[in-house]
């Protein structure tokens, strides 16, 4: 099974969330920033993660950008979104990146294997709450589970 973790991350934070949930995966794995993908590396990949941080309840402009890209046509492929935020109400008002990361994935016809997760930051620029990056390889076992 190949799976492409795709990520964009501007403290650090949304980067270890996806090498957590890379790590999950034993077989034909690739983790890397969106903004370093080559379109044909999206090519014959069975399952698509994509992960950015909350800003404003949507997700970076670089992960914006990739999803609007004409030659990122995916289509029928399995997918799950995640993002980083904060756990704040304003936070909560504005909504989350992986819920839009979901929908738009899911717009350009791909298959939704699981729910939108969220991963918590204690401050914009983190660190992330203890304990998160487990929770995140524990969520990618948990897709992987979903993929047989």
């Amino acid at each position: 099974m190949k799976t492409l973790v795709l990520y964009d991350s501007l403290y650090g934070n949304t980067e270890k969330i996806a090498k957590a949930i890379g790590e999950a995966f034993p077989d034909d794995v690739k983790v890397m920033r969106v903004t370093e993908v080559n379109p044909a590396e999206l090519q014959n990949i069975d399952l698509l993660i994509l992960g950015s941080p909350t800003h404003g309840g949507r997700p970076t402009k670089d992960v914006q950008a990739l999803l609007n890209n004409q030659q990122f046509t995916l289509k029928g492929i399995k997918v799950a979104a995640f993002d980083t935020r904060g756990d704040s109400v304003i936070t909560k008002i504005f909504g989350y990146a992986a819920t839009r990361l979901a929908e738009s994935l899911q717009k350009k016809g791909n298959i939704l294997i699981g729910e939108p997760m969220g991963f918590i930051v204690k401050s914009t620029k983190g660190p992330l709450k203890d304990g998160e990056t487990e929770r995140a390889a524990a969520w990618g076992k948990e897709i992987l589970k979903k993929m047989s």
